[in-house]
C-alpha cells in the first residue's frame, strides 16, 4: 500500500512509513562498526584505537549532509504542503548542488589539516601515524559521504523511503564485502578498511544522485535552479540542530577519548569505541524514525492540519518509549557477546568494556526523546528550539559531565556522564514540547 504524506497516520502506518528510514540509518551506522570489527580482529588493538580516535573528526566533515538533508527536507515538505511543487524542486536542486561544492571544499581542508588536528587531539607516535593512514584514504570521498547522509533524509521527503533503503543497503553490503576482501583476504590493513568505507560511501551518494537526475516517479527531481539565499539560509537554520548535534557529538567524542586516555589509557579508548558502535546502531533507530516522520510533520504543518500534528506528536512519543525500553534490555543482554566480538582477545580490555556496558545501557532509556524532539521542531521549521535541544544534549550536558564525573567516580564517571546527559536532555525536550504546544497547536 502506497503511503502519502497527506494521509492520516496511525501507529502502524507511522512504523511502516518510517521503517525504510530506520533501516537506512542502521546500515549507515554499520560502516564504522564493520571497519572496527575487521581492524580489531585482523590488524590489531592500536590500529583499532586509531579508527575510534579519528572517526569523530571524519564525522564532523560529513555533518553538513545532516544539515542539508534535515533542514532542506523540512523546507521542501512545507513547500509541498503549501501546494508549490515547482518551487520545492528548485529548492531541492539548489540544496544538492550546494552540498557537493561544500563537500569538495571540506575534503581539501581535511587533507591539509589531518595530521596537525590528530596531533592536537593527543595522538602521538604509532597512534598518530595510524590515524593519518586511515583518514587520508577516506577524505576524498567526503562529497559522497555528505550526499549519502543528505539523501537518507530527502528520499523520505520525496515520498520514496523504500528506494532510499535500497541505496543504503547496497552501500552497506558493499562496505562489508570490501572489508572482508581488502582486510581479511588481501591483508591491506588500515588502508584496506578505509578504502572499503570510502568506496561504499560513493555507492550511497552516487546512486541516489543518478536517480534524481533522471525522470522518476518521486515528488522530486534534480533540474534547473536559481541562487536563493533565503532558501539556503532557511535550510541551514532548520538543519542547524542536526548539524549542531552531529558536530557537538563528534567534539564530545574527542573529549571522551582524551579523558579516557588520561584515566584508562588506550584500553579506555578501545572500550569506548565498542560502546559507540552499539550506540551508533541503537541511536540510528531513533534517528531513522525521527527522519522518517519529519516530512510528515512538515507537510501537515504546512497544510495547517493541527489535529494530525497532535496525533503525530502523541503516537511518536509512545513509539519512542517502546523503542527505549527494548534497547535498554537489548544492551544489557548483548553486552557480553558484543564485547567478545570486538575485544575478546584481551581479557583486561574485555572486563573494562563489560563494566562500561553495565552503566552505559541506562542512557538508551532517555536518548530517543531528545533525538525525536529536536527533529520534531526542525520539521516545524523552528530551528532555534531544535538547535537548543541538540546543543544542550551533546555539547553542554555531556561535556560538563565528562569533565566533572571522573573526578568523583574515576573511569566509571565517564560512563555515568553519558547517562546523566541523556536524562537532562530528555527533561529539556519535555519542557520545550510543553512550552510550545499552543504556538503550533500539536
Amino acid at each position: 500500500m502506497n503511503i502519502r504524506l497527506s494521509d492520516h497516520f496511525t501507529c502502524g502506518r507511522l512504523l511502516r512509513y518510517t521503517l525504510p528510514s530506520i533501516v537506512m540509518m542502521v546500515f549507515t551506522s554499520v560502516y564504522g562498526v564493520v571497519d572496527g570489527f575487521f581492524v580489531s580482529n585482523y590488524v590489531g588493538k592500536i590500529p583499532f584505537t586509531a579508527v575510534n580516535f579519528i572517526y569523530p573528526v571524519l564525522m564532523i566533515l560529513g555533518c553538513a549532509g545532516f544539515m542539508f538533508g534535515t533542514g532542506g527536507g523540512a523546507l521542501i515538505a512545507k513547500t509541498l504542503g503549501e501546494g508549490r511543487p515547482e518551487k520545492a524542486n528548485r529548492v531541492f536542486s539548489l540544496i544538492v548542488y550546494t552540498s557537493v561544492i561544500c563537500g569538495a571544499a571540506l575534503s581539501v581542508l581535511g587533507l591539509l589539516f589531518l595530521r596537525p588536528v590528530a596531533a592536537a587531539l593527543g595522538a602521538e607516535g604509532e597512534l598518530l601515524e595510524n590515524c593519518v593512514r586511515y583518514a587520508r584514504v577516506i577524505l576524498p570521498a567526503v562529497p559522497a559521504f555528505i550526499l549519502q547522509f543528505e539523501f537518507q533524509c530527502l528520499f523520505a521527503t520525496a515520498g520514496k523511503p523504500a528506494l532510499g533503503l535500497a541505496a543504503t543497503v547496497a552501500a552497506g553490503c558493499a562496505n562489508m564485502a570490501l572489508d572482508a576482501l581488502f582486510v581479511a583476504a588481501l591483508g591491506w590493513g588500515l588502508e584496506g578498511a578505509a578504502a572499503a568505507t570510502a568506496l561504499s560511501q560513493c555507492v550511497g551518494g552516487a546512486v541516489p544522485l543518478l536517480y534524481f537526475a533522471r525522470p522518476n516517479s518521486s515528488l522530486l527531481r534534480l533540474g534547473r535552479t536559481e541562487l536563493d539565499f533565503k532558501a539556503l539560509a532557511k535550510t541551514c537554520a532548520n538543519g542547524s540542530s542536526e548539524l549542531m548535534s552531529s558536530v557537538s557529538g563528534s567534539l564530545v567524542s574527542m573529549l571522551f577519548n582524551a579523558q579516557l586516555l588520561r584515566y584508562a589509557g588506550e584500553d579506555g579508548v578501545a572500550a569506548y569505541g565498542v560502546l559507540m558502535y552499539v550506540s551508533l546502531v541503537f541511536a540510528a533507530v531513533f534517528i531513522g524514525y525521527s527522519v522518517g516522520t519529519a516530512p510528515v510533520v512538515g507537510y501537515h504543518y504546512g497544510a495547517q492540519n493541527h489535529a494530525e500534528l497532535r496525533g503525530l506528536r502523541r503516537r511518536s512519543l509512545g513509539i519512542v518509549a517502546v523503542f527505549a525500553a527494548a534497547m535498554f534490555a537489548a544492551a544489557l543482554l548483548l553486552a557480553r557477546p558484543l564485547s567478545l566480538l570486538f575485544v575478546g582477545y584481551d581479557r583486561e580490555l574485555l572486563d573494562l568494556t563489560l563494566r562500561a556496558f553495565s552503566i552505559f545501557a541506562f542512557s538508551f532509556l532517555f536518548s530517543g526523546f531528545a533525538i525525536f524532539g529536536s527533529s520534531f521542531f526542525t520539521a516545524l521549521n523552528n530551528g532555534p528550539a531544535s538547535a537548543a535541544i541538540s546543543f544542550l544534549r551533546t555539547l553542554v550536558f555531556q561535556a560538563a559531565a565528562v569533565l566533572v564525573f571522573p573526578l568523583v567516580w574515576d573511569v566509571d564517571g565517564v560512563w555515568l556522564s553519558i547517562v546523566a546527559a541523556e536524562a537532562l536532555a530528555a527533561a529539556v525536550t519535555a519542557a520545550f514540547l510543553w512550552g510550545l504546544r499552543k504556538k503550533y497547536q500539536y
